[in-house]
């Protein structure tokens, strides 16, 4: 194999591509699920890996770009066709390796075509150009790769090289479908960062009090006394505007913790439940009892799992949220629970808080469960809070329970991060919302958008007293789009003949003339062209302009409508 001209090409391009990364071979071998003396062969030219998968783990450890791994993965065509020619083979020693998890397979690459293609017999090479087949050799991989977003477990058995490594079953279709369901407007909420009563100056659908100075210390400041005004303020302005609140408890006063640690905020409020339980009954008693009928939910703590804000232990939420589940019914019986909000879930400690939480049955106590969904940073296309929606319904289905998730927040540093330029705010608040739509498969209903009123975060809606930002004026069109809407069905990528990066939900929109089918169609990076849905008639786009299909529509980050 030394010899070979093919598999020289591959190695150099391989070499290359590791000597730019910078990591050892041991070091980018772990990440590629090789051993490193298979990664050294592969990079010298003594041997060519045996599965496509492979040359695409180990070019995604180096970071190569998109034409980089289409280059590599065209040479590598060409040396295993040659290798599979010669009289002999050349094997590489048997290497245990460990299959990869789905998470280490990389993200489906663009491609037109919904069904996996397959490599032309050895024995009629010339029917099949060398450029042609690389192309579908890389599709070939990306669909295997695809398929690892179903959430299968990593498995753990030893397979040995040269054997192959088993690809995913290919499954194409949507993500999900089910019967055409309507798109409930309140799905479309904000958190009010705000105690004057004033509601957004846009479309919405439901708004969330925290940051608006109706915390349990702000309310109940000494045992006995309650103040009011501002929750008055607040459930009367979304009373008048037809929003349904959601009240969330949290931050207990000095006076019902003195000996637990200080919370994050000036009001010398407590990051922990009360010393005495009858305290918290008192407390939420007399919430529920002066808004019945008029607060529609209830969130039971504020980031349970973040010592920032509780720092008690997952036994005593659990039996303050049964102890407020009780009183809330019993005061307000069409009121919605929702359990304690879970945050920062990228992280190991956080999700181990909710797993508990979970496991010691306090979801049982409640209607709907609190999530917290942000990106790893502002920037990342918002398509990634998914990976923590999958987490939570994992853990949910091992503790045997299905509540609908509430996105209610976000994480406590978002003061800290860099604003979003205009575009890129328009792009990502639209599709916030889009990612709830696409969770619904995984029982997410409600997104509370962090926040309105407040300008120090990365995306602002609306600052209080100001004009609607072009972000925000995105999302009220969108709300108009799925006006009388229902959705049927989400999906991204090659299982639905679109490119790798494009994501589509699909609705039947109501109309003068009845009921017709349409699509929303996005990437979560760059741009794309597709080929317009059967029977298209115009594309719509969120500054409000129509246009006419062609015999292709170019995608891109902002999400448009296209009907039929």
């Amino acid at each position: 194999m030394a010899g070979s001209g093919a598999a020289q090409e591959f190695a150099r391009l391989l070499r290359r591509l590791k000597e730019r990364s910078g990591r050892s071979y041991e070091d980018l071998a772990g990440g590629a699920y090789v051993s490193g003396s298979t990664l050294h062969r592969y990079c010298n030219g003594r041997s060519v890996p045996p599965d496509a998968a492979i040359v695409v783990r180990i070019a995604r450890e180096c970071g190569a770009s998109a034409k980089e791994l289409q280059e590599v993965m065209a040479a590598w065509a060409a040396a295993d066709t040659e290798r599979r020619r010669a009289p002999t083979v050349e094997s590489s020693p048997p290497t245990a390796v460990p299959a990869p998890p789905p998470s280490a397979v990389p993200a489906p690459a663009p491609a037109l075509a919904p069904s996996p293609p397959s490599a032309a017999p050895a024995s009629r090479p010339r029917r099949m150009p060398w450029v042609r087949l690389a192309g579908l050799l890389f599709t070939l991989v990306w669909v295997a790769a695809s398929a690892s977003a179903a959430g299968r477990g990593p498995d753990h058995r030893q397979v040995s090289m040269p054997q192959r490594v088993s690809a995913p079953q290919w499954i194409s279709g949507p993500s999900w479908v089910h019967a055409p369901t309507p798109v409930d407007p309140r799905m479309f909420g904000v958190t009010l960062n705000s105690n004057t009563g004033t509601m957004p100056g846009f479309r919405i659908g439901a708004v969330r009090f925290w940051d608006s100075s109706t915390r349990w210390a702000d309310i109940q400041p000494r045992r006995g006394e309650y103040d009011w005004a501002t929750l008055d303020r607040l459930v009367a302005g979304a009373d008048k505007a037809g929003l349904p609140p959601l009240y969330v408890f949290g931050a207990a006063p000095a006076w019902a913790a003195p000996g637990a640690p200080l919370g994050p905020y000036s009001d010398g409020s407590r990051a922990a439940g009360p010393d005495d339980l009858a305290d918290w009954d008192a407390f939420v008693r007399a919430v529920a009892t002066r808004y019945r009928g008029r607060i529609e939910a209830y969130e039971l703590w504020v980031l349970a799992n973040d010592p920032r804000f509780y720092n008690g232990s997952p036994r005593s939420l659990v039996e303050m949220t049964r102890r407020a589940a009780g009183i809330i019914r019993e005061a307000d019986p069409r009121a919605v629970i929702v359990c304690p909000g879970m945050g920062r879930l990228w992280e190991a400690k956080a999700r181990e808080a909710l797993r508990s939480f979970a496991m010691l049955g306090g979801y049982r106590y409640c209607d709907a469960a609190g999530i917290k969904l942000f990106q790893r940073h502002p920037a990342d296309p918002p398509e990634t809070m998914l990976e923590i929606v999958r987490f939570v319904d994992r853990a949910m289905h091992e503790a045997g329970v299905h509540r609908p998730l509430w996105n209610t927040g976000t994480t406590y540093e978002i003061p800290l991060q860099g604003s979003l330029d205009s575009q890129a705010a328009v792009d990502h608040a639209a599709r916030f919302y889009l990612v709830g739509l696409y969770g619904a498969n995984y029982n997410l209903r409600r997104m509370y958008f962090y926040n309105w009123g407040g300008t120090k975060i990365p995306i602002v809606l609306q600052a209080e007293g100001g004009a609607p930002t072009r972000a925000a004026l995105a999302v009220e069109q969108l709300q108009r789009w799925l006006s009388g809407a229902r959705l049927r069905a989400c999906g991204r990528g090659l299982p639905i003949a679109l490119p790798e990066n494009v994501w589509q939900c699909e609705f039947t929109i109501a109309g003068a003339r009845g009921t017709r089918p349409a699509v929303i169609r996005w990437t979560d990076a760059g741009m794309a062209d597709t080929v317009p849905p059967p029977g298209a008639t115009s594309v719509r786009h969120l500054d409000g302009t129509l246009t006419k299909p062609g015999d292709m529509i170019r995608i891109t980050e902002e999400p448009v409508l296209i009907e039929s």
